[in-house]
């Protein structure tokens, strides 16, 4: 009974840091990898480093990025943070 009284405080500190640190990440990667996954033409996106454009081509690894200047770069797709309008959007709009 003594040696349950003291793995318990252990044991319940690991379930407090899965549900609280471990989980939350593991969601925030997933939805992060799903994003750069589903990344489409003409989306509006913004890059880690805070370079807005407009996605012009896709390859596996990379994607083409339009710049406001009209000059196109290449990055990574894990460089894209966030898309700040999907294509789907400009085409709903018009």
């Amino acid at each position: 009974m003594e040696m349950l009284g003291t793995i318990a405080p252990l044991l319940l500190m690991f379930a407090l840091f899965y549900f609280l640190l471990i989980r939350p990440q593991q969601k925030r990667q997933k939805a992060v990898q799903q994003m750069q996954n589903d990344l489409k033409k003409g989306d509006k996106i913004v890059t880690i480093g805070g370079l807005h454009g407009i996605v012009d081509a896709i390859d596996e690894g990379q994607i083409v990025i339009k710049c406001g200047d009209g000059s196109r770069l290449t990055y990574d797709r894990a460089a894209v943070r966030e898309v700040i309008e999907s294509s789907n959007d400009l085409l709903a709009k018009s």
